[in-house]
Order: C-alpha cells, then structure tokens, then sequence
C-alpha cells in the first residue's frame, strides 16, 4: 500500500463522515417541532414548545388511566402514571423528531414530529 493509497483511504472516510453529518443537519434541523399526544390510536392534543410551555404540566385523563406529562425546553417527558410498570416515567425526556414515549396499559403515545418549511415529511431515515 502505498502513500497516496493512504491518502485516498483518509480522504474517503473524512468525506464519508462529512455526507452522514450534513443529511442528519438537514433532515433534522428544518423545521419547527411539537409534540403529538394520541389515546387509543386517535389524536388527543397537539402541542407547540414555544417559551411560554416550559414547565407546564398536562394532565391526560382517559377511561385507560391517567398520566401526567412536563413540557421542558423543546423536549417532553411523563412525570405521573397509573400503569403498573412506569416504564413511559422511566424512559425521562425525549427531543428529537422521530422519538417516541409509549404507555401501553394506558394506550398513550407521545412522540415528537418535526414540520418542515416545505411541508415534507420524512416516513424513514436510517443513520
């Protein structure tokens, strides 16, 4: 192997490196996000992070039980439920689109959803 084999090696792998950083930037960092709350499958509430939702707290009462979840800064995570594992308390904050808190004993899904300017939305994307 010789010197400029070396040097073509480096430079496929920099390259390589640079290409996965720059999807993930764009693919990510495009748009706004909010959070998507379902019960049971159907659209419970739909909430934007903005200044004014750090700290709060909603309370989501179904005939599945109850759960209880903070809004941070641009990330989300339940603080309060009756299921009997607790596993949706354990998982703690998520902030990135595509992240996903599932309650099953209570039917509750909260994931984060990113809206991009042009509308696009991305069904799957492996990094």
């Amino acid at each position: 192997m010789t010197k400029w084999d070396k040097l073509l090696i480096i430079f496929v792998v920099i390259a390589s490196l640079f290409g996965i950083f720059l999807v993930k930037y764009s693919a990510f960092n495009s748009g706004t996000k909010y959070v998507v709350i379902e019960v049971n499958g159907d659209e419970y509430k739909r909430i934007s992070f903005g200044s004014n939702m750090v700290g709060k707290t909603i309370d989501i009462n179904t005939k599945f039980g109850y759960n209880k979840i903070e809004i941070g800064d641009e990330r989300v995570r339940v603080i309060e439920a009756d299921c009997p594992d607790k596993l949706d308390v354990k998982q703690g904050w998520i902030s990135s689109p595509g992240e996903v808190i599932v309650c099953l004993p209570n039917r509750l899904v909260i994931k984060i959803v990113a809206e991009d300017e042009n509308d696009k939305e991305y069904d799957y994307l492996s990094h």
